[in-house]
Protein backbone atom coordinates (compact mmCIF):
# COMPACT_ATOMS: atom_id res chain seq x y z
CA UNK A 1 0.00 0.00 0.00
CA UNK A 2 2.66 2.50 1.18
CA UNK A 3 4.30 1.68 -2.30
CA UNK A 4 1.26 2.42 -4.65
CA UNK A 5 1.17 5.69 -2.81
CA UNK A 6 4.72 6.64 -3.16
CA UNK A 7 4.56 5.17 -6.75
CA UNK A 8 1.37 7.84 -7.37
CA UNK A 9 2.79 10.76 -5.99
CA UNK A 10 6.02 10.36 -7.97
CA UNK A 11 3.89 10.27 -11.21
CA UNK A 12 2.06 13.06 -10.32
CA UNK A 13 4.88 15.20 -9.42
CA UNK A 14 6.32 14.08 -12.31
CA UNK A 15 3.76 15.25 -14.40
CA UNK A 16 3.08 18.55 -12.85
CA UNK A 17 7.47 19.25 -13.39
CA UNK A 18 7.11 18.19 -17.42
CA UNK A 19 3.90 19.92 -17.42
CA UNK A 20 4.86 23.48 -15.62
CA UNK A 21 8.54 23.17 -17.75
CA UNK A 22 6.72 22.83 -21.73
CA UNK A 23 3.74 25.62 -19.96
CA UNK A 24 6.34 27.95 -19.39
CA UNK A 25 8.26 27.13 -22.78
CA UNK A 26 5.23 27.98 -25.04
CA UNK A 27 4.34 31.23 -22.36
CA UNK A 28 7.19 33.03 -23.82
CA UNK A 29 6.74 34.31 -26.77
CA UNK A 30 8.99 35.88 -29.22
CA UNK A 31 12.26 33.73 -27.65
CA UNK A 32 13.30 30.52 -27.46
CA UNK A 33 14.20 28.49 -24.71
CA UNK A 34 17.05 25.68 -25.61
CA UNK A 35 17.01 22.66 -23.04
CA UNK A 36 20.07 22.60 -21.52
CA UNK A 37 21.31 19.80 -19.29
CA UNK A 38 23.70 21.98 -17.56
CA UNK A 39 26.55 20.66 -19.03
CA UNK A 40 28.88 22.62 -21.61
CA UNK A 41 30.47 21.35 -24.41
CA UNK A 42 34.14 20.28 -23.65
CA UNK A 43 33.95 22.68 -20.97
CA UNK A 44 32.85 25.97 -23.10
CA UNK A 45 30.71 27.69 -21.11
CA UNK A 46 31.16 31.22 -23.16
CA UNK A 47 28.85 31.92 -26.19
CA UNK A 48 30.07 34.38 -28.81
CA UNK A 49 28.88 37.89 -28.45
CA UNK A 50 25.90 38.71 -30.40
CA UNK A 51 27.61 40.74 -33.34
CA UNK A 52 24.36 41.13 -35.27
CA UNK A 53 21.98 43.30 -33.89
CA UNK A 54 17.78 42.21 -34.75
CA UNK A 55 17.24 45.46 -36.74
CA UNK A 56 20.73 44.29 -39.23
CA UNK A 57 18.47 41.85 -40.36
CA UNK A 58 15.41 42.17 -42.44
CA UNK A 59 13.54 39.11 -43.70
CA UNK A 60 11.50 38.76 -47.03
CA UNK A 61 9.41 36.23 -48.85
CA UNK A 62 12.09 35.16 -50.40
CA UNK A 63 15.39 35.95 -49.03
CA UNK A 64 17.41 37.14 -45.86
CA UNK A 65 19.70 40.43 -46.17
CA UNK A 66 21.93 40.68 -43.34
CA UNK A 67 23.70 44.37 -43.63
CA UNK A 68 26.93 44.02 -41.68
CA UNK A 69 29.45 45.92 -43.71
CA UNK A 70 32.73 44.36 -45.36
CA UNK A 71 31.18 40.62 -43.96
CA UNK A 72 32.29 37.70 -46.45
CA UNK A 73 31.57 34.35 -46.50
CA UNK A 74 34.12 31.83 -45.64
CA UNK A 75 33.94 28.04 -45.79
CA UNK A 76 35.77 25.33 -43.55
CA UNK A 77 38.23 22.34 -43.47
CA UNK A 78 37.02 18.75 -43.08
CA UNK A 79 39.14 19.05 -39.91
CA UNK A 80 36.50 18.42 -37.29
CA UNK A 81 38.03 20.56 -34.47
CA UNK A 82 35.13 22.37 -34.40
CA UNK A 83 32.14 19.97 -34.24
CA UNK A 84 29.54 20.10 -33.48
CA UNK A 85 29.38 23.80 -33.55
CA UNK A 86 30.31 23.27 -37.45
CA UNK A 87 32.24 21.13 -40.26
CA UNK A 88 33.41 20.99 -43.46
CA UNK A 89 29.89 21.82 -45.22
CA UNK A 90 28.58 25.11 -42.79
CA UNK A 91 28.82 28.50 -44.23
CA UNK A 92 30.49 31.00 -42.03
CA UNK A 93 30.24 34.93 -42.03
CA UNK A 94 33.25 36.53 -40.58
CA UNK A 95 34.36 40.04 -40.60
CA UNK A 96 38.16 41.50 -40.21
CA UNK A 97 38.48 42.63 -36.43
CA UNK A 98 39.51 46.06 -36.02
CA UNK A 99 40.56 46.03 -32.40
CA UNK A 100 41.63 44.19 -29.92
CA UNK A 101 38.20 44.83 -27.97
CA UNK A 102 36.39 43.37 -31.14
CA UNK A 103 37.35 40.08 -29.97
CA UNK A 104 36.25 38.48 -26.80
CA UNK A 105 36.29 35.10 -25.26
CA UNK A 106 33.85 32.94 -26.62
CA UNK A 107 33.92 34.19 -30.06
CA UNK A 108 35.25 32.19 -33.04
CA UNK A 109 38.63 33.60 -34.99
CA UNK A 110 40.54 32.73 -37.70
CA UNK A 111 44.32 33.24 -37.01
CA UNK A 112 46.97 32.82 -39.16
CA UNK A 113 49.48 29.86 -37.89
CA UNK A 114 52.47 29.62 -40.46
CA UNK A 115 50.83 28.77 -43.74
CA UNK A 116 47.68 27.62 -42.07
CA UNK A 117 44.80 29.54 -41.09
CA UNK A 118 43.12 28.07 -38.31
CA UNK A 119 39.53 28.63 -36.90
CA UNK A 120 38.86 28.14 -33.17
CA UNK A 121 37.24 29.32 -30.18
CA UNK A 122 38.41 32.44 -27.93
CA UNK A 123 38.49 30.52 -24.24
CA UNK A 124 40.86 33.23 -22.88
CA UNK A 125 41.95 36.64 -22.95
CA UNK A 126 44.91 37.96 -20.97
CA UNK A 127 47.76 40.13 -21.42
CA UNK A 128 51.58 39.35 -20.51
CA UNK A 129 54.79 41.57 -21.65
CA UNK A 130 54.43 41.76 -24.72
CA UNK A 131 50.91 42.86 -24.41
CA UNK A 132 47.38 41.12 -25.25
CA UNK A 133 47.09 37.66 -26.34
CA UNK A 134 44.38 35.62 -26.58
CA UNK A 135 44.23 31.55 -25.95
CA UNK A 136 42.23 29.34 -28.38
CA UNK A 137 40.84 26.03 -28.69
CA UNK A 138 38.80 24.21 -31.14
CA UNK A 139 35.35 23.10 -29.59
CA UNK A 140 36.09 19.59 -30.51
CA UNK A 141 40.08 19.87 -28.94
CA UNK A 142 41.34 18.53 -25.86
CA UNK A 143 44.20 21.48 -26.28
CA UNK A 144 43.85 24.67 -26.49
CA UNK A 145 46.22 26.50 -29.13
CA UNK A 146 48.28 29.02 -26.71
CA UNK A 147 48.86 32.34 -27.42
CA UNK A 148 47.68 34.20 -30.41
CA UNK A 149 48.31 37.53 -30.66
CA UNK A 150 45.81 40.17 -32.67
CA UNK A 151 48.37 40.51 -35.40
CA UNK A 152 47.57 37.13 -36.16
CA UNK A 153 43.77 36.85 -36.52
CA UNK A 154 42.68 37.68 -39.80
CA UNK A 155 38.63 37.71 -39.53
CA UNK A 156 36.04 37.07 -36.55
CA UNK A 157 33.32 34.86 -37.36
CA UNK A 158 30.05 36.71 -36.93
CA UNK A 159 27.54 33.56 -37.87
CA UNK A 160 27.12 29.88 -39.14
CA UNK A 161 24.39 29.19 -41.60
CA UNK A 162 23.75 25.20 -41.94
Amino acid sequence: MDFERILKICIIFLFGFLSANLLSYYLVYGVENPFSSGLSINGMENAPQNFVDENQIQIYNDKIVINVKDARMSRYAATGSMKPTFDENSNGLEVIPTSIDDIKVGDIITYQSGDNLIVHRVIEKGSDKDGVYFITKGDNNTVSDGKIRFKDIKYETIGVIW
